[in-house]
């Protein structure tokens, strides 16, 4: 699990912690952040808790305590 995640970094997600809710999981599920994908960080809104993604040509925004509920990998370009 990463605690900041870099701006130009791609990362592959590994799955999701045990914590995490059933419907939340189904709807990020929905968006396309299946185990095995691999998205990339954009940038960080201007007081960092939250940061745009895109994942799949869809760009997606995600606060710092949702990401906690994935397993991440950096993947090496």
């Amino acid at each position: 699990m990463f605690t900041v995640l870099k701006v130009t970094k791609q990362y592959r997600i590994k799955g999701y912690s045990k914590s995490v809710c059933v419907n939340y999981r189904h709807k990020l599920l929905s968006m396309g952040m299946l185990p095995g994908a691999v998205f990339s960080v954009v940038r960080y809104a201007p007081l960092g808790d939250t940061l745009q993604i895109e994942v799949n040509d869809f760009s997606l925004s995600l606060r710092s305590k949702e990401l906690q509920c994935l397993q991440l990998e950096e993947c090496e370009v």
